[in-house]
């Protein structure tokens, strides 16, 4: 028998037994809480016309805003591989100071505020 069909079959052997394994200990009884469908922390039996908080939805897509402009932008004075460090910091600092400026703007905006 050469390697490779070994091998081949050793991995059947291992998918089929590791397969029966799941099915054989899995938990066949879920309860009420894992049937329950999950919506965001609505009640999904009530009605799908209550008004919601639009500051969640705002908070939310400002965070993820932020939070992308952190990510892709910030690397990028050490990613164009600038000869002078005090290039790359000055490039950090306006970067950072850009990202402060306009949270500040949304906070005085009243973006960030929870009551209406």
């Amino acid at each position: 028998m050469n390697t490779l069909t070994f091998m081949l079959l050793m991995s059947f052997m291992l998918s089929t037994t590791l397969t029966i394994m799941n099915f054989w200990l899995a938990q066949m009884t879920p309860d009420m809480e894992k049937l329950s469908p999950y919506e965001c922390g609505f009640d999904p039996l009530g009605s799908a016309r209550l008004p919601f908080s639009i500051r969640f939805f705002l908070v939310a897509i400002l965070f993820l805003l932020f939070d992308l402009e952190i990510a892709l932008l910030l690397p990028l004075p050490w990613a164009v591989q600038l000869q002078s460090p005090m290039t790359t910091l000055t490039w950090v600092t306006t970067l950072i100071a850009l990202l402060t400026l306009g949270l500040t703007y949304e906070w005085t905006q009243g973006g960030l505020e929870w009551a209406e």
